[in-house]
């Protein structure tokens, strides 16, 4: 068997930028091995697209965030399965990261766990790069803790600002100054990395201003790297994407998150109503519009589209509802480019209120 040749190595490039202003620098992360991962298999639950799969080459060039890895990386087997000519490279440079190399025009498909900014549409139109936007799930970030910590089940949206804002560096640095009866322990804190799209709205929904928070965390844009982080420390506290708290569950614990409603913690029932909030939100993929003429990158779209249910639940997201994808695919046969959003997080945005969006 021609086996996918991702190149998730680019990985590398992921760390640049991951310690910047933390406590620690954190060695190069080695991703699991494809292996490691469920793959879907070229079965009959797999709708693909009506055309010559066997007979299409070239080559796919995918960069951008850790998030949203998961379920392009199922999509990415599951076509080099069907398509074994086609070489995809699979990077995860963080949502950024990717956006500015995507704006630069070297990579075909955009990873994004926020929608693209002002001023990185700013840098793709400059560079006459024009691009569809399609949200493939949602998501719900996580604030976890190791399974020893029997403090600190519940935070309110408060409470989680007064330790992630600027004026905390320095000064939040112990269990108990969050609330009296917790222990007297150092509080050992780790976050995505500033050029991830999951630190960008976690710091617009909590902080209450997209990319400002204090900057004395562990960071990186490499989700499997927090988890384990945290998994290995008592007391340790931190927020990464849902399918990584999922894939660790038995090493970590989700600490609930009072937003005014009482404590709800992630689970696939909340972020599909909204409960969840105001950590639930949609997660993308953006493709460029003059690559996707290309057969090999229209049939790779088309996969990853007419699959996207089951792509997002063998990843351990929540999949949008089927109309959201069928909307998705009439974006790309009609050429709809642009974004649809303002630029930025989108905080407390409804599955509901992105279907309104989507089928304007």
């Amino acid at each position: 068997m021609n086996i996918l040749r991702i190149v998730a190595l680019s990985l590398v490039a992921l760390l640049l930028v991951a310690c910047s202003g933390s406590t620690a620098a954190l060695p190069s992360p080695t991703p699991p091995p494809i292996s490691a991962t469920p793959q879907p298999s070229p079965t009959a639950e797999l709708v693909m697209p009506n055309t010559d799969l066997a007979a299409l080459s070239g080559e796919i060039k995918i960069d951008g965030s850790s998030t949203v890895f998961p379920i392009t990386e199922q999509v990415a087997v599951a076509f080099s399965n069907v398509a074994p000519n086609v070489t995809i490279r699979l990077g995860v440079s963080g949502t950024g990261g990717g956006f500015a190399r995507f704006c630069n025009g070297e990579t075909d498909i955009s990873n994004a766990s926020r929608p693209i900014k002002q001023r990185e549409m700013e840098t793709c139109a400059a560079n006459g790069i024009v691009f569809i936007e399609l949200p493939v799930a949602f998501d719900g970030l996580s604030v976890v803790v190791h399974p020893q910590n029997d403090w600190a089940q519940c935070l309110t949206v408060a409470e989680l600002k007064r330790i992630w804002e600027p004026a905390a560096e320095g000064l939040i640095t112990r269990w108990n100054q969050i609330r009296p009866e917790w222990p007297d322990e150092p509080l050992h804190l780790y976050g995505a990395g500033v050029d991830s799209g999951t630190y960008d709205y976690f710091t617009s929904a909590i902080v209450g201003q997209e990319g400002v928070s204090r900057s004395d965390f562990t960071a990186s844009e490499d989700d499997y790297l927090l988890a384990q982080d945290v998994s290995a420390d008592r007391l340790g506290l931190g927020f990464f994407g849902y399918a990584y708290y999922v894939e660790y569950a038995g090493q970590l614990r989700a600490v609930a998150i009072d937003n005014g409603a009482g404590c709800i913690g992630p689970s696939e029932a909340t972020i599909t109503d909204s409960s969840y909030q105001p950590l639930s939100r949609p997660i993308f993929i953006y493709v460029r519009a003059d690559a996707i003429k290309r057969p090999e990158v229209r049939a790779f779209i088309d996969t990853y589209l007419r699959n996207g249910t089951l792509f997002a639940s063998k990843a351990l997201y929540v999949p949008l509802p089927e109309k959201a994808y069928e909307l998705a695919l009439r974006r790309v046969e009609r050429q709809r480019t642009g974004s649809m959003f303002s630029g930025g997080s989108q905080v407390g945005l409804s599955i509901e209120q992105l279907l309104q969006l989507e089928d304007r």
